[in-house]
């Protein structure tokens, strides 16, 4: 979803994965950024809070009448519905992040 927004263009590409990492780990609760994670990535937690909040928002609130192909896509059965995943309350993502 990230491609067809403009405001993602400037984050590195590993930033922007390590990002949707930590959501979708914080999303499912299946615990934090681990020490591994962190080597691995170059990344701490705290330095990928802010987009991963940024993540959450433009799942929350996005566009429903243009660009569907995406959600089209990964609402179908073969790529689990992620689409279909609902977003986390703002304030809970804030919470467990800083619980992390």
């Amino acid at each position: 979803m990230t491609l067809q927004e403009y405001d993602y263009a400037r984050e590195s590409s590993s930033k922007l994965a390590a990002s949707c990492l930590l959501l979708a780990l914080t999303m499912k609760n299946l615990g934090g950024w681990t020490p591994t994670l962190e080597y691995y990535s170059g990344y701490s937690s705290q330095d990928l809070h802010p987009l991963v909040k940024r993540l959450n928002f433009l799942l929350t609130y996005q566009p429903r009448d243009k660009l569907k192909a995406v959600r089209t896509k990964y609402s179908h059965r073969v790529f689990f519905e992620v689409a279909k995943v609902t977003p986390m309350d703002m304030l809970k993502l804030e919470e467990r992040l800083k619980s992390s």
